[in-house]
């Protein structure tokens, strides 16, 4: 098979942070942000761009974006949900790199704080030698992420449904799905609630 020229991160940012109480990607995790570890992690050769999609008035988490070199989108009206944030970044990388289908983009969400550069090692190593149209990590009984699409799939982000989420294209297309059995759980560990966080803060005390 053709392996994919280049891989986009899409990486939706734009939520109000809701259950933390506070900007949750701005906040220190051992001497780093939230956004500035899934970052570093996503600093990878085999990805071209790491696309961002931040809300226009939250200008605090766009100067971190641009301090760790990321490539901000920043959508005239604030994505209501993580469907419109991917469609945003999906159009703002046809327009500056023009993908063919033999590309490939991976969703990753903001608040997945620990991805670390080992998984996605492992991750992007069974990509490029997999002839799925979609990859998605599996830690246990859970899927995670990064989850990955061939850019063909990218256009079908906009049929799906206004009430369904990005869970939609992997049901559609549940033909074409590949599971990648994980040991890490940083693939589902995500960061909604105070909770969330001191329980990592703890966790990262002791390391």
């Amino acid at each position: 098979m053709t392996h994919p020229a280049r891989l986009f991160a899409v990486i939706p940012a734009a939520g109000l942070s809701r259950r933390m109480g506070e900007p949750k990607l701005l906040l220190n995790l051992a001497g780093k942000t939230v956004i500035e570890r899934l970052m570093n992690a996503l600093d990878h050769p085999q990805i071209t761009s790491r696309i961002v999609v931040v809300r226009s008035s939250d200008r605090p988490l766009q100067a971190e974006v641009t301090r760790l070199n990321g490539s901000l989108v920043i959508p005239a009206v604030d994505p209501p949900d993580m469907r419109s944030s991917v469609a945003a970044a999906i159009e703002s990388i046809e327009n500056q790199y023009a993908p063919d289908d033999s590309d490939g983009w991976l969703l990753v969400p903001a608040d997945h704080p620990v991805l670390d550069r080992q998984l996605i090692e492992t991750v992007l190593g069974c990509w490029q030698s997999s002839p799925s149209q979609i990859l998605v990590p599996r830690c246990g009984q859970r899927r995670g992420h990064p989850t990955l699409f061939r850019w063909s799939l990218a256009r079908e982000v906009a049929r799906i449904p206004a009430d369904r989420g990005l869970n939609w294209l992997l049901r559609e297309y549940s033909h074409e799905v590949t599971e990648l059995s994980v040991e890490s759980t940083a693939a589902i560990t995500d960061l909604d609630t105070p909770d969330d966080y001191q329980r990592l803060v703890s966790e990262w005390k002791s390391v």
